[in-house]
């Protein structure tokens, strides 16, 4: 049974070739076959004007209140907590509902005879947007799962052999990673990223690694760390690895949608990632991607029937959410109306705000380079000295009760603790400027 088919007794060839079958479409062949018109579903999200430059239209309040009023938020506090999962716009949470509906009445009939097409379609329609073949994109409920089978999938190790991972990598993986000491008989060997970090540093914190450790075959590697926020410099990460024979899965949980990015940019022949973070989809949409010429290096999932090279049977998550995955057009037609160079650049600008506000504050410690290569909306803080997880979680409880300000405590990165503040799209400038504030208040 593919990953994306409702579960059932025994496999179900016809099914599983359904799926399999993947012809190239146009994207208006792939909107008209999914079902609803997706630029339709999306119209309610304002597109960016034509022409104008992403650091320019960053600075347009006009244009990004227009953007702000396309989602339905609780504004009782300032939600600065937008690294968890991201909001889905009014026209994507319409589509969302709308899919809800029609397979709550269309039931099994749906799921049985036209999901299968339909969910052909909105992977070619995904992987267009990816930039990748739709035969190397598999699609998941979320990250962990897409991460979980590529670590453990992967099948180039051999007792003897090491893997390596680092500290702002996600716990999750790190567990995965770790495991693989029982799975594949390896030695697992973690690092500690440099703080404060500079692009070179980072480079240089991987490459000293390896040449520590001569028998790494494989390496973690995050794009945007969840506890600071550190956006790494995967491309060159993953081309030193390659030069020493190392493979890399990249962890691209935070990075798509957060940044200008597509997959091929990584570099990296294995990828994990989700698509209900800054894409926008619906929760329980996540996918992975493995390079085609690398398919037989990830182990079928629990020796699940089907083609070899067919990157289907490296997954089976059974069940789904099938409204949440026919929503994932409206939700990158959405979010392609903004623009990913206009949406980095307007995380960035809302970050750079608050940073650039407290810059002056020697009690305060901002953990993210004010280097914009190496972040994007997020960036983790904390009061100097304060570094246990008691302290950031008194502190974040204080920004919330106090001040009404929304954020989370993140812990793990071997330079202690911290609180993490992530603006998004529908973050009005008042609101970063009443963060800054409260900031302030607090270490002044």
């Amino acid at each position: 049974m593919h990953n994306s088919a409702c579960a059932s007794d025994r496999p179900d060839p016809r099914r599983r070739a359904l799926l399999a079958a993947t012809p190239m479409l146009s994207l208006q062949d792939m909107l008209r076959q999914v079902g609803s018109n997706a630029t339709q579903a999306a119209a309610g999200m304002p597109a960016a004007p034509a022409g104008v430059p992403a650091r320019q239209l960053a600075t347009d309040e006009v244009y990004w209140a227009q953007v702000a009023a396309a989602y339905a938020v609780d504004r009782r506090t300032v939600a600065l907590e937008n690294g968890y999962w991201g909001t889905m716009s009014r026209p994507v949470l319409k589509a969302y509902l709308q899919r809800v509906q029609q397979v709550n009445h269309d039931n099994a009939h749906y799921a049985r005879l036209q999901f299968p097409d339909d969910y052909r379609h909105l992977r070619a329609r995904a992987a267009g947007a990816l930039r990748i073949d739709p035969r190397e994109l598999a699609l998941t409920r979320n990250a962990t799962e897409s991460l979980q089978l590529l670590i453990g999938g992967y099948n180039r190790l051999k007792p003897g052999d090491a893997v390596l991972y680092a500290d702002l990598d996600y716990d999750a993986m790190i567990t995965a990673m770790q495991w693989l000491r029982q799975r594949r008989g390896v030695e697992a060997i973690g690092i500690d990223l440099p703080q404060p970090a500079t692009r070179q540093s980072l480079i240089d914190a991987y490459a000293q690694a390896l040449q520590r450790h001569p028998r790494v075959k494989l390496m973690l590697v995050t794009c945007i760390g969840h506890r600071t926020g550190l956006a790494l410099p995967v491309t060159e990460i993953v081309a030193l690895a390659r030069q020493r024979g190392v493979d890399t899965i990249v962890d691209a949980t935070q990075a798509i949608g957060q940044r200008d990015i597509g997959i091929p940019d990584l570099g990296a022949d294995f990828v994990g990632f989700n698509f209900h973070k800054w894409i926008g989809a619906p929760l329980g949409v996540g996918g992975f991607y493995i390079r085609r010429e690398r398919i037989a290096d990830i182990d079928p999932h629990m020796g699940q029937a089907g083609p070899a090279d067919s990157i289907d049977t490296r997954v089976h998550t059974g069940t789904v959410d099938f409204a949440a995955f026919l929503s994932l057009p409206a939700a990158l037609e959405a979010h392609e109306r903004i623009g990913a160079a206009n949406k980095q650049a307007r995380l960035q600008y809302l970050r750079d705000r608050w940073v650039h506000a407290v810059a002056d504050l020697s009690g305060l410690e901002v953990l993210t380079p004010d280097d914009p290569q190496l972040y994007g909306a997020m960036t983790s803080l904390r009061l100097r000295g304060q570094t246990s997880e008691q302290q950031n979680a008194a502190l974040a409880q204080r920004l919330l009760q106090q001040f009404g300000v929304m954020t989370t405590m993140r812990s793990g990165a071997a330079s202690g603790a911290c609180v993490r503040a992530t603006p998004a799209l529908f973050t009005r400038m008042e609101e970063i400027d009443r963060f800054a504030q409260a900031l302030r208040s607090i270490a002044g």
